[in-house]
């Protein structure tokens, strides 16, 4: 089945896998999804949305039930959005990005500045009858691609030690221990940068896609997420091994994981623009523009 939902519970939520097509794309999605409130939190402030043609994890903070609040209107907002909504796959990413605003000030209203939270996902739309992920973020939750054999993470972290990454200032395995890699430097609902950035990536027929919250990358490293994910054939049992593989490795947050497989891809053979599996032919990322790490008004994760 598909779902929208707001984890809150006490064990992990595995709702099941789904499949959905569109008969005039051919392109037909299979997934997963799930969510795990951790070992170590009282609540679970992770929300997720699983619904052709959108799938999306966001990752609340703001402490006690504050950042469940934040992260649950962010996922109703987004599923109330007529385009996203509607199964057509005809969304653009001004209709994102205009849904992903109306988040960001319903946050504010409700939770009064006091919350906010991360989102990352991707929209299957298509460009003159050739299908792309529209790939989302803000914030440090990820979107990676396993595309051909090649894995690697689509989106750009909005924290602290990326943009230490970034400017040559530590290295990526500094970055993992860095005391503030909790840091981040873009969230929805608070502070004072909320823009999104986004990707546009031709759809490879056996294309799977990862959604999660830093609770699993927190936990496991890329070459753990990559071996789940390029062994396990059904996107259910991929979520659930990395959800318990995150607990094993001390599940310090709550986990949230979206699995998603593209079959039956028709027209991507055909598409005017492609790239190497896992490098997006065309970015917005102000981050990576940056000549020195842009430390402004940080949101430090509770």
């Amino acid at each position: 089945m598909s779902s929208a939902a707001a984890a809150d519970g006490t064990q992990a939520a595995h709702d099941g896998g789904d499949t959905a097509s569109n008969p005039a794309g051919g392109i037909r999605l299979s997934f997963g999804f799930g969510t795990d409130r951790g070992l170590r939190r009282e609540l679970n402030e992770d929300s997720f949305l699983a619904s052709d043609p959108i799938f999306a994890v966001a990752d609340g903070m703001g402490g006690h039930e504050a950042g469940e609040v934040a992260s649950r209107e962010c996922i109703s907002v987004l599923s109330r959005q007529a385009i996203l909504a509607s199964g057509s796959r005809n969304a653009t990413a001004a209709d994102l990005q205009l849904a992903l605003r109306q988040a960001d000030q319903r946050i504010r209203e409700v939770a009064n500045a006091r919350a906010g939270t991360t989102v990352t996902g991707v929209v299957l739309v298509e460009e003159r009858g050739v299908p792309y992920w529209l790939v989302f973020n803000v914030g440090d939750s990820r979107t990676y691609r396993l595309s051909q054999g090649a894995f690697g993470q689509v989106t750009v972290d909005h924290s602290e030690v990326q943009e230490l990454v970034d400017g040559g200032y530590i290295t990526p395995a500094e970055a993992l221990v860095h005391p503030r890699r909790h840091v981040v430097t873009r969230a929805l609902g608070t502070g004072s940068d909320s823009e999104a950035d986004f990707w546009l990536v031709p759809v490879e027929d056996g294309d799977r896609i990862l959604v999660c919250s830093d609770g699993l990358t927190a936990e496991l490293a890329d070459e753990q997420i990559h071996h789940a994910m390029s062994t396990l054939t059904e996107p259910q049992d991929a979520v659930d091994s990395l959800i318990q593989s995150a607990l094993r490795s001390g599940g310090r947050d709550n986990i949230t994981v979206v699995v998603v497989d593209a079959g039956n891809v028709h027209a991507a053979a055909n598409a005017e623009t492609q790239t190497t599996p896992g490098k997006p032919p065309w970015t917005r990322s102000r981050c990576r523009a940056c000549p020195k790490p842009r430390l402004a008004q940080p949101q430090i994760r509770l």
